[in-house]
């Protein structure tokens, strides 16, 4: 008795590559329009919610497999995030972070804003929250499997190649403008959580922790650079 022939696997789709990268697009493209800062924020909030849940939502997975190293290593680069303006002053005015290619780091945000209740809680969710799942989808979950193969679903989380790591790592901290030092070193970090962990929620996770303890500090501390 013969038995019945598998079906091969089913090929990665367009919409498969949709939910992983909708959001990020959404949100990058959102931060050039131009309307006033106090209206672009939560309509962005609202658009790249509404992108991931349309989306994005069967891919999200948010239970972490090792929260506590997870939770360590998001305070961890939040410190090393700020350790080098805390210790040496003045140190983002270097030609290196101060360029016409990497920006510099002034903060944007207008003054009349940073005592706007509903604006300050809608950017600390956003970046709390709503980012991090945005961009690990995107870096983490795409685009790390597919510099390795188009066929991005047939590699397992946490594959390793110099190539798609050191890519997804510079790439990571040149979004980061004039903060690309550090953003290297965290594009590092979350990079290396998906190798240890394979797990999304890992890397989602610790930079959750890195963005929300970064926003605390910059409420506190009135470093608004922080905030380009």
């Amino acid at each position: 008795m013969s038995s019945k022939p598998t079906s091969p696997p089913a090929k990665t789709t367009g919409s498969d590559s949709l939910a992983w990268c909708a959001p990020f697009v959404v949100f990058v493209a959102l931060r050039w329009l131009p309307i006033r800062p106090e209206w672009l924020a939560p309509l962005r909030f609202a658009m790249v919610a509404l992108t991931l849940v349309v989306f994005s939502r069967r891919v999200i997975r948010l239970r972490p497999i090792a929260p506590v190293a997870s939770l360590a290593l998001g305070a961890a680069v939040f410190v090393v995030w700020i350790a080098p303006d805390l210790l040496w002053p003045h140190y983002r005015d270097l030609p290196l972070f101060d360029n016409s290619m990497v920006g510099a780091a002034h903060s944007s945000l207008p003054v009349r804003l940073r005592s706007n209740l509903f604006f300050i809680a809608v950017r600390v969710v956003e970046s709390g929250v709503l980012v991090p799942i945005v961009e690990e989808l995107f870096w983490r979950g795409w685009l790390m499997r597919w510099l390795i193969r188009s066929d991005f679903l047939s590699v397992p989380p946490g594959t390793y190649t110099a190539f798609s790591f050191w890519s997804v790592v510079v790439l990571f901290a040149a979004e980061h403008g004039p903060y690309w030092d550090v953003g290297l070193l965290a594009g590092v970090a979350y990079c290396w959580c998906m190798l240890r962990t394979r797990s999304l929620a890992d890397c989602i996770v610790a930079h959750s922790v890195t963005n929300a303890a970064l926003a605390v500090y910059v409420l506190v501390s009135g470093q608004w650079q922080y905030w380009l």
